[in-house]
């Protein structure tokens, strides 16, 4: 099977691209003022607070799980006060979550055109989303750390360390006979990427100056997980030849992992799905799974889980009454029947991301 060279292709700074999106026009304040709700509205975001009080009285777990457009819609303030003042104590996202998150830390601005630089041979081929994300990735996979995790130490740190090609040599000849044999396979892939690449050993500096808007490094400042569930092909940093599978599998395995333990802990907890049709109910049907099988052999579940998914898609079907009729439109809609057959209460909520998340802020700022 023949593969392609990513080392043939021309990649371009990414300050030359013309990007849509300024965090600084668009971030949103976790005081700003929401569009004013219904009177079901109301009700559905006062239930859904008072679960999340409820939930952190009791220090249980409430997770919130979201797709790329809550980064890109500016939300990146408010996802950090909701994390900062203790109200969340696990965020998920995708891929291209983490990549909006960086390019907003690194540069203020992100978000191309999709038609044009495609048309041109072009879209995705930066040289620094792509250089530095994946470096993130190779370091964070010898260092044990999840994706998410990684991306975020690189922001908070302004950087990251690069090791010289004689340490990881001592490394991979397990020199140290503590060493893990998952550490050698690490260093020895870090080790090629370095010669691949041609990168100095040392401190390398790579500055963020507009981290504050950034929450994957606030996460990690707060050590709360923030973990990231990528498929391998869709994000831009794929098309860069830094680009390891083994990084990206190592650092995607531990946030799955870590995904799956905060789900184990949800008896009496939230979780929130905003704006995610696929990775966030496909992660979460397997990790709900796999925290029930440890469960129930000690005599206990996970049952009592508010399940709240939001989304833009108009609500059509009342999910508490179950499952709609085959011949109903609703059924098609692939991520709520896969919530509703998870066993716990659920429903879904159709309103804007950013408005969703302002209220719900607001609710448990005034009534916590």
């Amino acid at each position: 099977m023949k593969t392609f060279d990513r080392y043939k292709m021309n990649n371009y700074p990414l300050e030359s691209r013309l990007s849509k999106v300024n965090i600084k026009e668009t971030c949103v304040q976790p005081g700003d003022r929401a569009k004013p709700l219904d009177k079901e509205g109301k009700k559905r975001l006062n239930l859904i607070a008072g679960e999340i009080r409820e939930a952190r009285k009791n220090n249980r777990a409430v997770i919130l799980a979201f797709g790329a457009h809550t980064i890109k819609n500016g939300l990146g303030k408010v996802l950090a006060s909701l994390v900062e003042e203790g109200w969340l104590t696990h965020l998920a996202t995708n891929g291209a979550g983490v990549i909006h998150d960086w390019e907003f830390a690194y540069q203020g601005i992100s978000s191309e055109d999709v038609r044009a630089n495609v048309s041109e041979g072009k879209f995705g081929t930066w040289e620094e989303t792509g250089l530095y994300i994946n470096l993130a990735l190779m370091a964070g996979a010898y260092l044990g750390l999840g994706y998410g995790e990684a991306v975020g130490a690189m922001i908070s740190n302004e950087g990251l360390e690069i090791p010289s090609e004689s340490y990881l040599m001592n490394i991979i000849q397990g020199k140290k006979n503590d060493t893990p044999l998952w550490k050698r396979a690490a260093a020895a892939d870090y080790l090629e990427l370095i010669q691949a690449e041609h990168l100095n050993p040392g401190w390398l500096e790579i500055r963020h100056p507009f981290s504050d808007y950034s929450i994957q490094g606030r996460s990690f400042k707060q050590g709360i997980p923030f973990t990231s569930h990528p498929m391998f092909g869709h994000d831009i940093i794929y098309t860069h030849h830094a680009n390891r599978g083994t990084a990206v599998g190592r650092c995607g395995e531990r946030d799955f992992l870590s995904f799956a333990n905060s789900v184990s802990e949800l008896e009496g907890g939230v979780y929130l799905s905003i704006g995610s049709a696929v990775m966030s109910p496909m992660i979460f049907e397997k990790s709900l799974s796999m925290a029930r099988n440890i469960a129930q052999r000690s005599g206990s579940d996970i049952r009592n889980c508010a399940i709240h998914v939001v989304d833009l898609q108009k609500e059509t079907w009342d999910w508490s009454k179950g499952e709609p009729p085959i011949d109903n439109p609703a059924y098609y809609l692939r991520f709520m029947k896969t919530f509703n057959r998870m066993g716990c209460p659920i429903d879904y909520t159709s309103i804007d991301n950013r408005d969703f998340l302002l209220h719900l802020y607001q609710r448990l700022k005034d009534q916590g």
